[in-house]
């Protein structure tokens, strides 16, 4: 009886979401990847942007982290839910600069240290899954590292920011080669896109 209770309890709902959440991040990160290195800033750009981040960077990261929480996978869950939520963030900052009013920079800055410090635990996480999974939470660390220098390291602003925008490439980057494996690796029968072996083991409880 316990071990039939143990299986419902284990048994997936959905099919694995985590590929169509990788696929929106990296679709938001081509449309940032124009602004980040200085192009397309106008109103139209911005605003083309923001639709983009508001589509697939929230729409497949909030899919794919309900779905995750519905499949009891905690960690993913919570890293796509609460990354989706940013992502509209993002959509509206956007907006909101094509029409002229820029965010507080102050409250800008509590909250990217703020997710700094809960992407650095979550890198720590995932790295007891993939190797690639653990420098692709690595990249998102080092991109608000960057964003919080600014703000203490004005002098470095240009450099900076094209550290952000490297970053962002990269990210969309990695998310793509991620979900390609979770993708075709399984049709394929054979390793097309290695993801890596974990970095850490877990401990005994």
């Amino acid at each position: 009886m316990n071990e039939t209770a143990d299986q419902s309890a284990n048994k997936t709902v959905f099919g694995d979401p985590t590929p169509l959440g990788l696929l929106g991040l990296a679709i938001g990160c081509a449309a940032l990847t124009p602004l980040g290195f200085g192009y397309a800033l106008t109103p139209a750009g911005f605003r083309t942007a923001a639709v983009w981040a508001l589509l697939f960077g929230t729409g497949c990261q909030m899919l794919a982290g309900l779905m995750s929480l519905v499949n009891k996978n905690v960690l993913g869950g919570t890293l796509f839910t609460a990354f989706s939520f940013m992502w509209v963030i993002n959509a509206w900052a956007l907006n909101s600069i094509a029409s002229g009013f820029v965010p507080d920079p102050a409250i800008g800055l509590t909250v990217d240290a703020t997710l700094l410090v809960i992407f650095s635990v979550l890198t720590y996480g995932f790295g007891f899954f993939s190797s690639l999974l653990f420098f692709f939470l690595l990249d998102i660390d080092l991109l608000f590292l960057a964003k919080v220098a600014k703000a203490f390291i004005p002098a470095a602003a240009a450099f900076l920011n094209l550290m952000i925008g490297c970053l962002t490439v990269g990210m969309g980057l990695i998310a793509l080669w991620l979900a390609f494996g979770l993708l075709i690796n399984p049709v394929a029968g054979r390793t097309i896109f290695c993801i890596g072996k974990p970095l850490f083991t877990p401990g005994k409880k």
